[in-house]
């Protein structure tokens, strides 16, 4: 015990009375030999030396939540005394959000008002020139507002008319739909449109697609 305390009182005073810095060659010979585990892919980090110290990183013991011996490297990085090292790190090039269970309206990226205005003129556009290009989440979002508006056309009625006028804004394609639908689509149920995907677009490179009346 007496030799184990000498050497102990080496191995913090590293044999200068002034110097009081850890000596980890004194201390890892006072010390019992200790069988460490190491991660799998340990050797992918690599420690960032401290300038300021004269000590060496030998090894690194971090297997869990804790390394097992701490006080054995006590200029180890932060990442390795940080309970995140020892998880995988995943990343897709993407955010992370919350879960939303039962998400059924995309906002994309608009207010409710501001997302009902786009997906009306989205709607508009696509019933008066036949065929559109734009992103495709808006292409996927705008989908069943035409096949409700084809629908509505497809019954006739005056009231379906009136929930069609409220919804398009230009008077005259509604009055166009409510006529030539019943002919052209009288034998489809549903699947009216039909989404093309093409080149991302310059700039923000942002997915694009064209949506079309079949």
């Amino acid at each position: 015990m007496a030799s184990l305390a000498s050497c102990s009182s080496c191995a913090i005073t590293g044999g200068n009375s002034s110097d009081n810095r850890w000596s980890m060659a004194s201390l890892r010979s006072a010390l019992p030999p200790l069988s460490l585990r190491f991660p799998k892919k340990a050797a992918a980090f690599q420690p960032k030396p401290n300038p300021n110290t004269n000590s060496k990183l030998l090894l690194r013991s971090f297997t869990g939540l804790a390394p097992l011996q701490p006080f054995l490297f006590p200029n180890s990085s932060p990442e390795f005394t940080s309970f995140g090292y020892c998880f995988t790190t995943i990343d897709n090039g993407g955010r992370v959000f919350a879960m939303r269970h039962g998400r059924r309206v995309p906002k994309l990226n608009r207010p409710p008002d501001q997302r009902k205005a786009l997906i009306r003129g989205l709607t508009t556009q696509l019933l008066k020139h036949g065929r559109i290009k734009t992103t495709r989440a808006r292409a996927s979002a705008v989908r069943k507002y035409i096949d409700k508006m084809i629908t509505l056309a497809k019954d006739g009625s005056l009231h379906k008319r009136r929930q069609a006028l409220g919804f398009i804004y230009e008077k005259q394609i509604v009055h166009a739909l409510f006529a030539e639908v019943p002919e052209r689509y009288g034998e489809r149920n549903g699947g009216y449109t039909r989404i093309i995907r093409t080149l991302p677009r310059r700039g923000d490179n942002a997915p694009m697609a064209y949506i079309e009346l079949v």
